[in-house]
């Protein structure tokens, strides 16, 4: 009875793992020197080294593009009008920022 108890609980705890899913986190910040760079990670500490990054303008059309260097970092040229910037980790972990909240 104890192993058919200690079974059950091992395979609801591997059946489970979905819950425990990572989240995306994805920020910019401005640099002060017409430069911003973008920080990415997921909340259960995986690394996000590798994941792609995209600045696109109002219209859509990609301005830069990019990977997640090992530090999970990524620094773009500050583009003049409207954009916004993509962290591309996934259908269900992707994140965008706006321009204009980045300060």
């Amino acid at each position: 009875m104890k192993l058919a108890c200690t079974f059950t609980a091992v395979w609801l705890l591997a059946s489970s793992q979905p819950l425990f899913a990572h989240t995306p986190l994805f920020d910019c910040f401005d640099n002060g020197d017409d430069t911003l760079t973008c920080e990415g990670g997921f909340s259960d500490g995986a690394s996000a080294t590798g994941v792609g990054v995209r600045m696109v303008d109002a219209q859509g059309k990609v301005l830069e593009q990019g990977k997640l260097d090992a530090k999970g970092s990524i620094t773009f040229k500050r583009p003049a009008g409207g954009f916004s910037v993509v962290f591309e980790a996934g259908a269900e972990h992707a994140l965008t920022v706006l321009g204009d909240d980045i300060t």
